[in-house]
């Protein structure tokens, strides 16, 4: 299979040159999306390739991963730890989301939120959905980015995990099931697994 990578900020996308066919005969372009609910750009990416993904015909596959292991693996450091980049992502995340009319909001307390509390929870919670429940892992993931970076609410304790749940439309009794399931074995590894494909495949630098 012939791929095409390319990264949007903190989202990677990567293409594959075969197509998908539906019984229509159309041909779709096949499409991943890697991301972590933890960044605001990987929300607007987010965004933009559900928004145009009938306009652009796509075949199209999301798939979490951790963003602080990608971090921890290359040696990189989040934006927000360097002042200037920091200053400048303050405003660079406002501008294009009004640019691509995304509600984002930026959390009060950035830093903590975004360093210290960080998304490993939701990243499995969202593995576990996207394992057991698939159909939920778009609007589940909406609502997880919602909470954080639109109402500056939490996406760390169980319960605002399954408040976001709810909210995408899962049942109380199998959000508790996806949430006892995000700790088990399996959906660790297989967090790590997409998080280290997505390291050996190569995102890029920022495009910006």
């Amino acid at each position: 299979m012939r791929t095409r990578e390319f990264s949007l900020l903190n989202v990677a996308f990567r293409r594959s040159m075969d197509t998908a066919r539906e019984t229509s005969g159309v041909s779709k372009k096949k499409v991943e999306c890697f991301y972590d609910v933890v960044s605001p750009y990987s929300w607007l990416g987010f965004e933009i390739i559900c928004r145009y993904r009938p306009i652009w015909n796509l075949d199209l596959h999301l798939r979490p991963v951790f963003l602080s292991g990608i971090m921890k693996a290359t040696g990189n450091q989040p934006p927000a730890m360097l002042p200037k980049r920091g200053e400048y992502l303050l405003k660079d995340v406002s501008r294009m989301a009004k640019y691509c009319q995304v509600p984002v909001n930026l959390p009060k307390d950035f830093v903590n939120t975004v360093i210290v509390k960080g998304s490993l929870l939701a990243m499995r919670f969202i593995t576990a959905v996207d394992t057991a429940e698939p159909q939920f892992l778009e609007p589940v993931s909406r609502e997880l980015w919602m909470r954080i970076w639109s109402r500056d609410e939490d996406i760390v304790q169980p319960e605002s995990i399954l408040a976001a749940a709810k909210k995408a439309g899962l049942s109380s009794d199998k959000s508790q099931e996806l949430l006892k399931m995000s700790t088990s074995p399996e959906i660790k590894n297989r967090l790590k697994e997409t998080t280290d494909e997505v390291l050996k495949f190569g995102v890029r630098a920022n495009i910006l």
